[in-house]
């Protein structure tokens, strides 16, 4: 359960967001509490992948603040972004491994660039984020050995291994077969429920969104028109939403 005074992690404030000469974000506002678990939830393609990258200081906005931690990076540096970045992680949607290198070694492989821990402790450290993935044994092993479910597992993992305060999700469970998926989703709840870090996940898997987020945001065509609690979402009579949800009435809805 949020806390209602808990501060905010994150902030937009009128944020349009842009690739080449097209804006994909427009003036979209987002407030995410210490603690809460936040789901962007849209079609593909809408700019939610984008948002995040924002919010890591991959792109910089056209127009509009984005507070991170009460800092404003809008026009952070890369040099400036660093202590900020340290402070979050993010899973990007193919894992994004290293497949030259082991799992133990793709899992470590943060804490030793930035020396952010002693040979040993990492070493322990790699023991227990594995195991909190249910993947143990699979420290020796290269990504090509592992299935798709379990190379999301690993990014995971890897994200775990530094402690962050904030962790971002691009579409944690595309592509995935029922069972990995299920076991993706438990993690992220596991994440939830067994930590203080904010979550906020990117995701057009309607059901999924529903069980682990404590609110939900809807992106529709560069703009959010939707927020609240999940169960709210499914109560809601904008056509744009219902089509959403019911897509085998979209044609009729949104004629």
């Amino acid at each position: 359960m949020v806390v209602e005074s808990a501060p905010f992690i994150i902030q937009l404030r009128q944020v349009t967001l842009y690739y080449g000469a097209d804006d994909v974000v427009r003036n979209v506002d987002l407030d995410i509490r210490q603690g809460e678990t936040k789901v962007i939830l849209g079609p593909s393609g809408v700019g939610k992948s984008t948002i995040l990258k924002a919010i890591l200081g991959l792109i910089k906005p056209r127009h509009g603040n984005i507070f991170v931690h009460g800092r404003d990076i809008s026009q952070f540096s890369e040099r400036e972004m660093v202590p900020i970045r340290r402070r979050m992680a993010m899973v990007f949607q193919n894992g994004a491994l290293f497949d030259s290198m082991t799992i133990g070694d793709n899992v470590s492989y943060r804490l030793r660039e930035m020396s952010l821990s002693d040979a040993k402790t990492i070493e322990r450290r790699v023991h227990e984020v594995l195991n909190f993935v249910g993947l143990k044994g699979a420290k020796k092993l290269r990504p090509a050995q592992l299935s798709g479910g379990m190379r999301k597992r690993v990014a995971i993992a890897r994200a775990l291994a530094s402690n962050p305060e904030v962790f971002l999700f691009d579409e944690p469970t595309v592509g995935l077969d029922p069972i990995n998926h299920y076991n993706v989703e438990q993690l992220i709840l596991k994440l939830k429920h067994e930590s203080k870090a904010t979550l906020l996940v990117v995701t057009h898997d309607i059901e999924s969104a529903m069980r682990i987020a404590d609110s939900v945001v809807m992106l529709y065509e560069g703009r959010f028109i939707f927020e609240g609690p999940p169960q709210d979402l499914k109560k809601n009579t904008d056509n744009r939403i219902r089509a959403f949800l019911n897509p085998s009435e979209a044609g009729m809805l949104l004629q």
